[in-house]
């Protein structure tokens, strides 16, 4: 997540659960609940190439999915191409290892594409 002047950015918590699941709609919309929200930034696979990855077409109902639920957020989609690998770099700059690198590699990937994603100027997909 980031602050409204997107000066700040940190991980939050990672959603332990199938990712085509209601109740992933309904943490989402507890996080809504506590938050301003603008923007929801979905990590998108594509492969080295550029082509769509072979999880694209599950992200993209995802995607439809989260913009029927919260149709007052925008959705933009974002490379994580390389994502997990600068999460883990971070994290080991940060003094993070074992067990505990691997507990908050998800929520850093995360960070990692909502950085990327406000350094390219916050693109709209």
């Amino acid at each position: 997540m980031t602050d409204a002047l997107r000066i700040v950015t940190q991980p939050i918590g990672v959603w332990h659960g199938p990712g085509d699941s209601d109740e992933l709609l309904d943490h989402l919309a507890g996080l809504v609940g506590e938050r301003t929200v603008t923007t929801f930034v979905i990590g998108f696979p594509y492969n080295m190439d550029g082509t769509e990855g072979p999880r694209a077409e599950q992200v993209n109902a995802f995607i439809e999915r989260v913009r029927a639920r919260f149709p007052a957020v925008s959705v933009a989609k974002q490379d994580e191409r390389l994502s997990t690998k600068e999460a883990e770099s971070l994290l080991r700059e940060a003094g993070h290892f074992g067990a505990e690198r691997k507990a908050r590699r998800d929520s850093w990937s995360a960070l990692v594409i909502l950085r990327d994603w406000l350094a390219a100027g916050e693109p709209q997909s």
